[in-house]
């Protein structure tokens, strides 16, 4: 298998649901070369930005890269809720700007020591979650599926198997030799 192939396949495996159009956004850790992974990126981020989805490269080390594919007008749209807005200002990220500088921030709070949780935030997990996993560390949630949830369980059990259902119809697609851009539409 190509490392094309495998970066085809990782994404459908992981990011789906943001491929699809029903989140916001999803992150995958890549481990490849960094100068590859870029030019990967470049390509598909030209090739799928015409079906409204954009990757990008938001951090890079020697051993991994943490790419983040999304839908522009999602994100947007969840970067505008109150509470989000909120939560991201106490995080310290500047206020009134865009999507993209928002990002911009991410990337660099990225670099340091400790993860930012409030990454769920962009990648659309509910507010009340996110809240939830940093005030307790990540324990005593109610249900764990595609992140540990703090509240409305009913709810995310719901999204966790529309979002596991379009994973499943993606990699069958995959599996019948069909590439991403045949897929989405921007063949």
């Amino acid at each position: 298998m190509t490392l094309q192939q495998r970066f085809e396949k990782a994404l459908a495996y992981h990011c789906a649901p943001s491929m699809l159009g029903i989140k916001a956004a999803d992150m995958i850790s890549w481990h490849g070369p960094v100068e590859e992974t870029r030019a990967m990126v470049a390509h598909y981020d030209r090739l799928l930005n015409r079906r409204g989805i954009r990757l990008r490269l938001l951090f890079s080390c020697p051993k991994r890269c943490l790419l983040l594919i999304y839908r522009q007008e999602r994100l947007e749209l969840q970067l505008a809720l109150p509470q989000v807005q909120s939560m991201l200002r106490d995080a310290g990220y500047p206020e009134r700007c865009t999507a993209e500088e928002l990002l911009d921030h991410l990337s660099l709070r990225l670099q340091e020591q400790d993860f930012p949780h409030e990454v769920g935030l962009f990648l659309g997990y509910p507010p009340a979650d996110v809240e939830g996993f940093c005030r307790y560390g990540g324990r005593a949630c109610k249900f764990t599926g595609h992140w540990k949830v703090y509240d409305r369980v009913d709810e995310a059990r719901e999204c966790f198997r529309r979002f596991d259902r379009c994973r499943d119809a993606m990699c069958r697609r995959m599996e019948e030799g069909r590439s991403l851009a045949q897929i989405l539409g921007a063949a």
